[in-house]
């Protein structure tokens, strides 16, 4: 079915491609695990984990069971580990789904042992250890019990060791190299518990770009495989990353107003002169927020033009001037246009007082999600559909 709105996210699976490659690159000889939770941070899970799969990625990782689950009904068979500990009543799921749990606690283990002696099997699992990011794994005082009640789950194989870094995005910080002196201490730890040749994986996008020594056996990337950027300071295309998403729309009215005339509910933007206001079909319900009015820019005939007047729900109006728009006019809010013209996801996320993370993951499900192919050619040109939305 054709949409009805031309408003779409395009993602461009070889941008994925790319950017998988540079990470591969940059984590040598460690494994790569590609991060997929929140439907892929807002790209659409399923096929940007085929797009790393097959580019290289040995590992996909996700935050809940029925994301998990997600990716095998979409055909992904590879290991897939789920980055927290779901209630005990989902242990079962994960056994079924084949899925490598993360565990922090002896409760959750022993619930996952006894989930996969009832289903006759041998599940995987990885032992979670916080060392500094207090927010989930087993504190410094219950490693040793942890280590110790994982030695006696039949039905349970120990294969692997991680934490998770704070401040990896803050190479100045010490906190990394203080988390990994922790996790060292971890690991010697759980050798003389009897789990021997582990999985170690601790570094997240920051760690792998930044922090050789966090590489260990393998690296979880989330934000950097879309190309965006860590942090602030760690703008993606410093490292030859590619911004995957481009947000674009078109032109669905437009209007000569004269100079004086108010636009938008209350009225916080006031034309300058005679000149074109173009409506465009995307508003804070889609993921454009509404703290981006009279801030933000969108692409539009080759050039800047501004967001004026309060974003809608449904709408935001842009301000041409001289030139008039025309309806079906392409517009482009995040991303490319063809004549080399470039809006980043960081620039939202500078606006908004935020990071490239949330700008990401708040693009709505009613926006739908178009995968294209831009092959060598760079991120402006035009690229191949490869699936129309429903």
């Amino acid at each position: 079915m054709i949409p009805a709105r031309p408003t779409r996210m395009e993602v461009d699976l070889d941008a994925v491609a790319h950017n998988v490659g540079v990470l591969a690159e940059r984590a040598g000889d460690a494994m790569l695990c590609v991060v997929v939770k929140a439907d892929g941070y807002g790209h659409g899970a399923v096929e940007v984990a085929g797009a790393a799969v097959d580019a290289g990625a040995s590992w996909l990782a996700v935050a809940l069971v029925e994301e998990g689950e997600e990716l095998r009904d979409g055909g992904l068979h590879g290991p897939i580990l789920v980055l927290s500990e779901p209630p005990v009543a989902a242990a079962a799921r994960m056994i079924a789904a084949e899925l490598v749990a993360s565990v922090c606690t002896p409760a959750f283990g022993g619930a996952l042992d006894e989930a996969a002696r009832g289903a006759g099997t041998t599940a995987d699992i990885h032992l979670v250890v916080d060392t500094g990011m207090g927010r989930v794994g087993a504190v410094t005082d219950d490693w040793e019990g942890l280590f110790a009640a994982a030695a006696g789950w039949g039905a349970l194989r120990v294969s692997g060791l991680w934490t998770h870094f704070a401040r990896a995005d803050e190479p100045g910080a010490g906190t990394t190299e203080e988390q990994l002196e922790r996790l060292d201490r971890a690991r010697r730890l759980a050798g003389r518990a009897g789990h021997d040749d582990l999985l170690v994986h601790a570094a997240n996008s920051a760690g792998t770009l930044l922090f050789e020594q966090s590489h260990f056996g393998m690296v979880r990337t989330g934000i950097a495989t879309y190309g965006l950027s860590p942090a602030p300071d760690l703008p993606a295309d410093r490292f030859g990353l590619r911004q995957v998403m481009r947000l674009v729309s078109e032109i669905s009215f437009v209007k000569h107003v004269p100079a004086g005339t108010p636009v938008s509910y209350g009225h916080s933007w006031t034309s300058p002169s005679n000149g074109w206001v173009a409506t465009v079909p995307i508003g804070y319900a889609d993921g454009a927020p509404r703290a981006l009015s009279n801030r933000a820019e969108a692409l539009w005939a080759g050039r800047r033009v501004p967001f004026v007047g309060n974003v809608t729900m449904d709408q935001l109006l842009l301000w041409c001037a001289d030139d008039q728009p025309r309806v079906g006019d392409e517009v482009v809010l995040l991303g490319a246009d063809a004549e080399g013209g470039f809006v980043g996801v960081d620039e939202w996320a500078d606006l908004l007082g935020t990071i490239s993370y949330e700008v990401a993951c708040g693009i709505g499900p009613r926006v739908p999600r178009r995968q294209v192919r831009s092959g060598g050619r760079s991120a402006g040109d035009p690229a191949e559909s490869l699936t129309r939305p429903d």
